[in-house]
């Protein structure tokens, strides 16, 4: 095919172009590019000069395989700066992608500074899923793409986002980071259709070299946003850049998503964090107190700390602060026996190991009903009376605290209520257990029979 007419050549490639990256993606980055010429193996294009870098660098591999599907594999594609003179006039093509390069350059990248691999606690429970991240954020987009990380709430996952984030940052040469959950992705997406902004929007997520999305199981049931993202998702997969996402669980148990989107998560590494073990548990307690400046009276304080809250990172160091300002509070030194005091009604001795419960959601709706009085259908329907409304709250509460399920799990348990609602009851009860005393002694003794496994009736 070399002996043919060089435009026709060009034209051919542009059609591979075409077929291998969305319409809007050509549009904006490569239409404006122009054939030089073909020197033997090698095939010289013209780019703008100001785009010349951004397109060598994000499109060399689909320019690549797109001039090698026309002239076959030993061909090689030179994208070179066009000269100022040589071409006076933008094309209108030329000018959007300009202006998409200026526009995404004060985007935010919605990263926490804090969460960093040297803040990052390694034990047995997360040092694959450590090392995965590591080698990602050492070299995007080659490494592992896409990263699937899922594990229990409170693990260590969003940490892991922000860290390859903010590595990639520190040294990866310039490259573009951006962090997003998919409820905000949601979000932007549903106000971008409504204010007809969708080339903003598409800008904001597929020029990013590396994209950290947070939560991905709450892409179910949102068939709109589902679409958009699958598209985006193929958009920077495309063009070589790193795709890193969370789940509470893996790709094949996201029954509610589409096929294709399930085996594209599927399609790089998937690697667990679990719950962490008593000497993880210990070494993020001591970070944690030697961060804050802790001064704790005896040595019992952080082991007991570890041995009642086992499950969730989040919840264990919320347990320390907890301890921390009740001690402030009262003027009291931080002792285990305050410590023991102050997580009594939340995590009395004796609660449940993670993997060794045999508490259900629908054994704590029964519980919990009976305790207050109502039934366990009352907890599940739709009535918002007050008499419902808190024994609901505090089942919720119950359920997330001493079960392994999902919020979405829990929710639907609550006559198909949303993981947001899961999340307000937990809110709104723990901070009613902090402020009222009768609120705490419920939830306490419900926590204890629940435990031990003894019936709610009032003694």
């Amino acid at each position: 095919m070399t002996t043919e007419d060089p435009e026709h050549i060009w034209n051919a490639v542009q059609q591979e172009l075409r077929q291998a990256v969305p319409a809007d993606m050509y549009d904006i980055w490569l239409a404006p590019l122009r054939l030089l010429d073909l020197e033997g193996d090698r095939l010289l294009v013209e780019a703008p000069q100001e785009l010349r870098g951004w397109i060598a660098d994000r499109f060399a591999r689909v320019l690549q395989a797109s001039a090698a599907a026309v002239l076959g594999e030993h061909i090689t594609v030179d994208v070179r700066a066009a000269s100022a003179s040589a071409r006076p006039k933008r094309t209108a093509a030329e000018a959007r992608a300009s202006e998409r390069v200026t526009d995404l350059e004060p985007e935010p990248h919605g990263l926490n500074p804090k969460f960093t691999f040297d803040q990052f606690v390694i034990g047995d429970s997360n040092r694959f899923a450590h090392a995965a991240a590591l080698a990602v954020a050492e070299l995007p987009g080659q490494a592992y793409n896409p990263l699937f990380i899922y594990g229990p709430p409170g693990v260590g996952k969003t940490h892991l986002l922000h860290s390859i984030g903010n590595y990639v940052l520190a040294f990866g040469a310039g490259l573009s980071v951006r962090y997003t959950t998919v409820e905000t992705f949601t979000n932007q997406f549903l106000a971008a259709l409504q204010r007809g902004d969708m080339d903003r929007f598409k800008g904001r997520y597929r020029h990013s070299d590396v994209l950290l999305i947070d939560d991905v199981q709450f892409l179910a049931s949102k068939a709109k946003t589902e679409e958009e993202f699958f598209h985006t998702f193929n958009a920077l997969h495309d063009t070589g850049s790193q795709l890193v996402l969370t789940s509470d669980r893996l790709p094949r148990d996201l029954s509610a998503l589409e096929d294709r989107l399930r085996e594209r998560f599927e399609a790089g590494l998937v690697t667990a964090i679990a719950a962490p073990d008593v000497s993880t548990r210990l070494t993020v307690l001591r970070k944690r107190a030697q961060h804050d400046g802790v001064e704790l009276a005896d040595d019992g304080v952080l082991p007991l700390l570890a041995d009642r809250v086992p499950h969730n990172v989040r919840a264990l160091e919320g347990a320390l602060i907890r301890v921390v300002a009740f001690a402030s509070l009262t003027g009291r030194p931080v002792t285990a026996e305050l410590a023991s005091e102050v997580l009594a009604d939340l995590y009395p001795v004796g609660s449940p190991r993670p993997g060794t419960s045999a508490l259900t959601v629908e054994s704590i709706q029964e519980l919990t009903a009976e305790a207050f009085g109502v039934t366990r259908e009352d907890l599940v329907s739709p009535s918002r009376a007050a008499r419902v409304a808190w024994p609901r709250q505090v089942a919720m509460y119950l359920a997330r605290e001493h079960t392994s399920e999902t919020l979405p799990a829990i929710g639907e348990r609550f006559g198909g209520r949303n993981h947001t609602t899961v999340l307000h009851a937990h809110k709104r009860t723990a901070e009613r257990v902090a402020t009222d005393p009768e609120a705490s002694d419920i939830v306490r003794r419900l926590t204890e029979r629940l435990t031990a496994g003894g019936s709610l009736r009032h003694d």
